[in-house]
Order: C-alpha cells, then sequence, then structure tokens
C-alpha cells in the first residue's frame, strides 16, 4: 500500500477513479435506456447508440473467437501495472500525471467491462453523410486524450520548461 502513501499519487489515482467513475455510469445508463443497437440521433453528426465491443480500438480482433476477451484483459492490467510504476515515478510532474491517470482509468474502465461482460460498451457515434467513425465511450477518449497529452508533453513539455 505504499503507492497510497503518497499524496501526489493519491490525487491521480482519484482522477483515475473518477474516470472509471464516469465511464460506468455512463455506460449503465446507456445500457440501461438503449436497446442493443438502438441509435437516438443527438445532432446531425453525432448520434446514442449501444453496442458492445469483443475487440479492441475500431472493433479490432472481434471475431476472434472469444480468446481475445483474456488477452486484452491482461494487456489492459500489464498496462495498469506499467502506469501506475510511471505515475508513481512522475506523480510530482502534473502534465505527465494527468495524461497517466486518464489512460489509468480508461484501461481499467474497459477491462472491467470485459471482466464482467465480456465485452465493451460504446455508444459515442460520430458520423457525416454516411460516413462514421467507429461508436467509442468515455475510457476510449480519456485513453485518446491521455495518449495525446503524453505525446504533446514527450514533444514539446521539457523544451517549454527549460525555456521559461
Amino acid at each position: 500500500m505504499k503507492y497510497f502513501s503518497d499524496p501526489a499519487i493519491r490525487k491521480w489515482l482519484g482522477l483515475a477513479l473518477a474516470v472509471i467513475a464516469l465511464d460506468h455510469l455512463t455506460k449503465w445508463w446507456v445500457s440501461a435506456t438503449l436497446d442493443y443497437q438502438e441509435t437516438i440521433p443527438v445532432l446531425p453528426f453525432f448520434s446514442l447508440v449501444r453496442v458492445h465491443n469483443t475487440g479492441a480500438a475500431f472493433s479490432f480482433l472481434a471475431d476472434a473467437g472469444g480468446w481475445q476477451r483474456w488477452f486484452f484483459i491482461t494487456v489492459g492490467v500489464i498496462a495498469t501495472v506499467i502506469i501506475v510504476r510511471l505515475l508513481k515515478r512522475h506523480a510530482r510532474e502534473p502534465r505527465m500525471a494527468f495524461s497517466l491517470a486518464l489512460m489509468l482509468g480508461g484501461a481499467l474502465g474497459n477491462v472491467i467491462d470485459r471482466a464482467v461482460l465480456g465485452h465493451v460498451v460504446d455508444f459515442l457515434y460520430f458520423h457525416y453523410s454516411g460516413v462514421g467513425w467507429p461508436a467509442f465511450n468515455v475510457a476510449d477518449s480519456a485513453i485518446s486524450v491521455g495518449a495525446a497529452l503524453l505525446i504533446w508533453d514527450s514533444l514539446f513539455g521539457k523544451d517549454a520548461a527549460h525555456k521559461s
């Protein structure tokens, strides 16, 4: 429990927990409100749709026969261990820790779905003129934003800090 004794890391683990909570609250609401594959248009380019993804991003390996569930759970658990260790090391670097906390919350949000349900609930669907982006969820958004911020920080964060 040494990870929880440091107030700096507790703050970031709290953010990861908030991402998990928001992710599961939204997935619960969608699952309670929409039937499987039901779509509710919200804007001309955005709809809510309930779909179940047994694969990874963009339904990669969704039709692989079932083994992918345990593979993605294992990958998620390994990623969680790595991210927590990185978070411990960088807990006092706000940009890096923020990025890692988002990715941690998103990864765990989807791992919990895979472990409990056997699939991930996706529901945010952007589309235009008959072309659509694959549906995704809050956990996916947190992972994507966290990864983008991590890349941004690695490319520009340290140079910007040295210049000031």
